[in-house]
């Protein structure tokens, strides 16, 4: 066990003018980064490194600590402390005397973040972001923490320089005690990648499990506010998809509490300040209970998990307001985050002028002069829009408190002016325009079943055109299979090989564009069904642990800070193991091909411990089993099929995973359905045909 260091204790170094070199007023090696997050920090006066062997070397060299930084260029405390410490001159040259410095984008190196973040919550207990860890000069973690002030402001938060000071003497004159707590963290985080710290020691995996996790997640809902548990509270795309997934598995008492539960949510978060009532799309989190005041940073990832989400409660609902919330958020995606070649950047950032949320909060006044006294006072009412105000400086964030759709339709050219206000006179947030693709291999899920069931061809095409554009880009196909790049940046191309989840999710994106493409273009699935068995049988192959249950996040050989480590609990992105079960059970359903099959069912044990306590942690890989055990739907059409007609049907269906595509081999005009490992006759009827949903 590695030791708790007492930083109040340790003696301080004496730190002046004298003795601290200040900085040289140049920019540092970051202005040449492709990264937004690290060209943000060019200027700082630290002398920051970016990761990889030239920091580790100079390190070594110098015989200092590794100072690593993590953040990403939306987030608002990262600005914070950036700003307060990371600008200010003296406390930049105590960095620069006494480590050498590293800034790593989380989003960019998720394999070197989540080494530090695993180190940081266990000395810590809590994590987040800014992420600031100190480590021996190979690397290895001895203590770390979050944001620190630049001095002290009586909120038991050691001021950075002194922790900086206090780090770097703890370094000189204690140097093996440190060693040893490095080795300790270092063990603990590879004692997480087995299975025997997964569940799997503890016994075998069954299907009433499901239900227990069911029962968990529902046990932690806010019945007043929807969400699960207090403040913060974040969007749980992946629980309530799990839970929807569920009903079908379940006994009527627990199917009617996941049906309250999620809807509650789903209302919730719709009526909030989470949701940008006038412009569409989600901000991060809510920092209060009601969901009324976000971290208004907008993340690519959020958002296409919240269409998911939304979609599979307008099938259960036909709710017009969950309707508006997808048709809003995607045409937000389309006029901010559209990116040349039809993909979708990053992120925007929760800051602008300075202010965290300043584009997105109104006083009356502002208001009023954008639509006259009374259409003002109608939205003022329904948005709780008021002259006290629920945000900073008597400003409010607008949240829908009337709960009549039909006063919101009416509103709807009073929100457009607002929304032309907003772009035409205020400053916009910076904006990431980097390229993920997991990130857009989520939205490219999203768009592809919003546009099935809700009647949006243009919104399953345009996932396909995304598809199409990450394949291009990011994907080289060899002899031996296929090869990934994480990220695209339009300035210097693909960046960052590939890690599981960008294997994983790309399977799934073009199992999802499989799964509808056949309703507008007969035939076209074929192409994305052998691009996802490529990226699944790459990723068996480069991924999997021959001695263990479960996969690797990074690829055998790559470069791994600390530990070659495994991801079982999703974050604000589903887990690497997570989406690989969504990739398995699709493919398995598609081809019948026994490995994928045995490659899930080897993989479930690992979850039997999670389900029981901290399903919500695991909920991805939870819906994977579900949709797996309820029968993932292949509906087979046969030539004259009207696929429209087809569809329609379905639109009025309880959502179920499905793969709707055409057939050769069926005979004209028939209709044939496959529920998991069953096959039902092929019928000219397509109500008979869909009477098993």
């Amino acid at each position: 066990m590695w030791k708790t260091l007492d930083i109040h204790k340790l003696k301080s170094i004496e730190s002046n003018s004298a003795t601290v070199t200040m900085p040289n007023f140049m920019p540092n090696r970051l202005s040449e980064e492709s990264s937004l997050y690290l060209r943000q920090h060019a200027n700082n006066p630290v002398d920051w490194y970016a990761w990889g062997p030239e920091a580790l070397a100079a390190a070594e060299a110098a015989d200092k600590p590794l100072l690593v930084s993590i953040g990403y260029s939306a987030c608002h405390w990262c600005h914070v402390m950036a700003h307060e410490c990371f600008e200010d001159d003296y406390i930049a040259g105590i960095m620069n005397k006494h480590f050498i410095c590293v800034k790593v984008d989380r989003e960019e190196r998720p394999d070197v973040d989540q080494i530090y973040m695993e180190a940081v919550q266990m000395i810590q207990q809590r994590g987040g972001w800014p992420l600031n860890v100190f480590c021996l000069s190979d690397g290895r973690p001895f203590f770390g923490g979050t944001y620190f002030p630049p001095e002290d402001r009586g909120q038991g938060i050691i001021p950075w320089p002194q922790m900086c000071m206090r780090i770097a003497d703890f370094y000189k004159r204690s140097k093996n005690e440190l060693i040893e707590n490095a080795d300790a963290i270092q063990k603990n985080i590879l004692a997480g990648t087995l299975a025997t710290s997964t569940g799997g020691a503890s016994g075998g995996w069954t299907t009433e499990l499901l239900s227990e996790a069911g029962q968990g997640i529902c046990g932690n809902h806010d019945d007043q506010y929807g969400g699960f548990g207090g403040a913060p509270k974040f969007p749980p795309s992946m629980s309530l998809n799990f839970l929807g997934a569920l009903r079908p598995l379940v006994q009527p008492g627990l199917a009617r509490r996941i049906e309250a539960v999620s809807h509650k949510t789903l209302r919730a978060m719709a009526h909030g300040g989470l949701f940008d009532q006038f412009g569409g799309g989600f901000a991060r989190y809510s920092v209060d209970a009601h969901w009324l005041i976000p971290h208004f940073e907008k993340m690519l990832y959020d958002n296409a998990l919240l269409i998911e989400a939304y979609t599979r409660g307008w099938l259960d609902k036909q709710a017009p307001l969950y309707a508006a919330v997808i048709e809003e958020t995607i045409g937000w995606l389309e006029r901010e985050m559209t990116a040349p070649g039809g993909a979708f950047y990053a992120a925007l950032d929760a800051d602008s002028e300075g202010e965290e949320g300043r584009y997105y909060v109104w006083t009356p006044e502002e208001v009023d002069a954008v639509l006259g006294p009374s259409l003002a006072r109608e939205v003022r009412a329904a948005y709780n829009i008021t002259a006290e105000g629920n945000f900073e400086h008597g400003r409010s964030n607008p949240a829908l408190v009337e709960a009549d759709f039909s006063v919101r339709e009416h509103l709807g050219e009073a929100r457009a002016q607002l929304l032309a206000h907003r772009a035409a006179e205020r400053v916009p947030p910076g904006k990431d325009t980097k390229i993920s693709l997991a990130w857009n291999a989520m939205l490219i899920r999203a768009l592809a079943d919003a546009g099935f069931y809700l009647n949006r061809p243009e919104w399953t095409q345009r996932a396909r055109q995304a598809l199409d554009f990450l394949w291009d880009s990011l994907v080289t196909e060899a002899k031996g299979g296929i090869r990934l790049k994480s990220l695209y940046y339009e300035a210097s191309g693909a960046r960052v090989d590939g890690f599981l989840h960008d294997y994983g999710l790309l399977a799934e994106a073009c199992l999802a564009v499989a799964a509808k493409i056949d309703w507008l273009d007969a035939g076209a699935a074929a192409i994305y069904q052998a691009r996802a068995q490529a990226c699944l049988d790459q990723a068996l192959d480069s991924f999997s642990d021959p001695h263990s249950i479960g996969y690797y996040f990074t690829a055998e050989g790559a470069e791994t800070p600390v530990a070659r480590r495994k991801e079982w609990f999703d974050n604000a992105t589903p887990a690497g193991n997570s989406v690989m079960l969504h990739a398995l059970s699709g493919l398995y359903a598609l081809t019948g091909a026994g490995r994928y099959a045995a490659e899930l069912e080897a993989t479930l044990p690992a979850y039997a411990d999670y389900a029981r306590k901290v399903a919500a942690g695991v909920a991805h890989a939870l819906e994977a089993v579900a949709s797996h055990r309820a029968g993932i739907a292949v509906i087979k059409f046969g030539p004259g099929v009207d696929p429209q007609a087809l569809r329609d049907r379905l639109a009025t269906k309880p959502w179920r995973r499905s793969f709707v595509q055409q057939s050769v081999e069926l005979e004209a005009g028939t209709i044939q359905v496959c529920l998991g490992t069953h096959c039902h006759a092929p019928t000219e009827d397509p109500d008979a045909a869909l009477t098993a949903f």
